[in-house]
């Protein structure tokens, strides 16, 4: 069977069971926007390209399939750089099409060239060009093969507009092989050994749970880990929800505006289990004071990942998921009442640490926005997927809202993007549409990327934004406060548009609160009405996000006030 290029890459988007491609046209895939339109896959017209990577992306997190985008040549293909570097960072799998000039004038500055590729090569896990017809296929699908496999992360695929318009024999591909990419997914059976004994003899052991937890689907075997042998859980950021906010072994995060209890656990416990984790500066604070006092296992399939920034007493190379299923077995004789009884000191000494320093604010006459997650999170009882911008609106919802269930948290980790929230809450909420799915934004990181309020109106997508308005790039005014006397440069938020005014220009629904008792009234609301809505709240301008632990400080030394 003879197809054009872009009627080739439909047909592989169909067995990769491609159900949707968030995009911005233009005339280097005009030839693939024609084959799309008499496809059966569905296409969300962004009003930016970037947008369209970051809606891919929280598609992706949510569904835990391949996310796909699709940008034009040139300034195109460069508008998806920060969502491909988001995506490479918290290792997400997209395929990211974009369109090149006929070959015959790549190099020769024509109209929208960029090297897109030279460009995307150190934030891609693979980028190809396609010179030629006949490799199309294979590369679509070696494309989709990588983005999944082993650490999951985006694969760029570059299409000049001669190939998408050149025809070739195309017959169904069978299952990629390649023979210089092999992940392994199965951990050493010696190492597993080491690692039982370990949690069998230990008296203090902590779970570090990262997003790796979350990409293999690891939960149920970590919980299961967890509840059995009476240890207790904290997360990184990315590793939000993949153990139970509810129950009594769940510490919060950790880090630098992790809870005193998951601090002091990590550097008084004797055994730190670190699964799915890469243990970067946020997290570890000083290196060379992070888990001082315990022997360290690292679960991960990246083996570049283990010994790069804390050394590690047993490595394990594997699948999260698999290692832990492995693991629980090699530890089913294990004596439950014996371990109860060794760890009950352990479980007491973090139990005073919950009780010394529990996390709290004081409600006045201002809307402090804690107030605001605590309130969206009893409303909501937990069961909203949420995403968020970045800076204190992401802090403090990893703080006070109570995440119960995997892939219910998303959020832009490594890179920390402003503008991230909001169409990663579009592609969520394409992913389920009937779920309740809600961006919690700041007023500044939200116009970075408010042009997708026309996408979500146009695709009747039932959005909901909450915006901690505090009229500052708060988390850089904090730091400001903190260690540069107050000094404000450019961190005042001085001319913000009329938020409900603004959803209502686009079509969607505004609602505003000023004063503590609206703030349940105006969430119930806005919940509860059909499409997309704005929920502006206006918070108490110079609140901070505490404990803070200091840039270069062990995380124990937190700033607690």
């Amino acid at each position: 069977m003879k197809l054009t290029g872009a009627k080739i890459l439909m047909e592989v988007l169909k067995e990769e069971n491609v159900e949707v491609i968030f995009g911005y046209p233009g005339g280097a895939v005009i030839d693939i926007y024609d084959a799309l339109e008499r496809s059966p896959i569905r296409h969300i017209l962004v009003r930016h390209e970037q947008g369209a990577v970051h809606a891919a992306d929280g598609y992706a997190r949510a569904s835990g399939k391949v996310g796909v985008c699709m940008a034009t040549s040139g300034p195109g293909a460069t508008n998806t750089v920060t969502g491909v570097a988001t995506a490479y960072c918290d290792s997400i799998p997209l395929v990211v099409i974009t369109g090149q000039v006929p070959t015959h004038l790549i190099g020769n500055d024509a109209f929208q060239e960029v090297d897109i590729v030279g460009i995307t090569r150190p934030c891609t896990k693979h980028n190809y060009l396609v010179t030629k017809i006949e490799d199309l296929a294979r590369i679509l699908k070696e494309a989709f093969h990588i983005a999944r496999s082993g650490r999951p992360g985006p694969v760029l695929v570059d299409i000049p507009k001669d190939v998408a318009a050149a025809s070739t024999e195309y017959n169904t591909l069978g299952q990629v092989k390649i023979r210089s990419y092999q992940p392994n997914y199965q951990p050493h059976k010696m190492q597993l050994k080491k690692a039982a004994e370990l949690i069998q003899t230990s008296s203090r052991p902590l779970i570090l749970a990262g997003g790796g937890v979350s990409l293999s689907k690891a939960w149920q075997p970590l919980t299961q880990l967890a509840r059995k042998f009476r240890i207790p859980v904290t997360s990184t950021l990315m590793g939000l929800g993949v153990f139970p906010g509810s129950d009594p072994l769940w510490l919060g995060m950790i880090g630098m505006h992790g809870t005193y209890r998951a601090n002091m656990a990590a550097g008084n416990c004797d055994l730190m289990i670190a699964v799915g984790a890469r243990f970067d500066d946020r997290v570890t604070g000083k290196t060379d004071c992070f888990a001082s006092q315990a022997k360290i296992i690292h679960i991960d399939i990246d083996p570049t990942t283990i010994r790069k920034n804390v050394a590690v007493s047993v490595p394990v190379v594997g699948d999260c998921r698999i290692s832990l299923e492995k693991l629980n077995i090699l530890l089913e004789q294990v004596d439950p009442e014996t371990i109860e009884k060794s760890r009950r000191p352990w479980l007491e000494q973090i139990d005073a640490w919950r009780q010394a320093y529990k996390m709290a604010y004081d409600q006045n006459e201002r809307i402090k926005p804690q107030f605001v997650i605590e309130a969206l999170s009893e409303i909501t009882a937990g069961q909203a997927i949420i995403t968020t911008e970045v800076g204190q609106n992401q802090m403090w919802t990893a703080q006070f809202y109570r995440f119960d269930h995997p892939r219910h948290f998303i959020s832009s980790g490594g890179l920390g993007t402003m503008g991230f929230g909001f169409p990663a809450a579009i592609g969520a909420q394409v992913a389920f549409p009937d779920k309740l799915v809600v961006d919690i934004a700041g007023d500044g990181s939200i116009q970075m990327n408010i042009q997708e309020m026309a996408t979500a109106v146009e695709n009747n997508l039932p959005v909901k934004i909450v915006i901690l308005n505090n009229c500052f790039l708060g988390m850089v005014r904090q730091w400001q406060e903190l260690f540069y006397d107050k000094r404000y440069a450019c961190t005042r938020m001085n001319c913000c548009p009329d938020f409900v005014k603004l959803a209502e220009a686009y079509g969607a629904r505004g609602l505003r609160a000023t004063e503590p008792d609206q703030v349940k009234p105006t969430l119930e609301k806005g919940l509860a009405m059909e499409g997309p809505v704005i929920m502006d709240f206006k918070v108490e301008p110079e609140e901070s996000v505490y404990p803070m632990v200091p840039a270069g400080a062990p995380i124990t030394e937190m700033l607690l006030v």
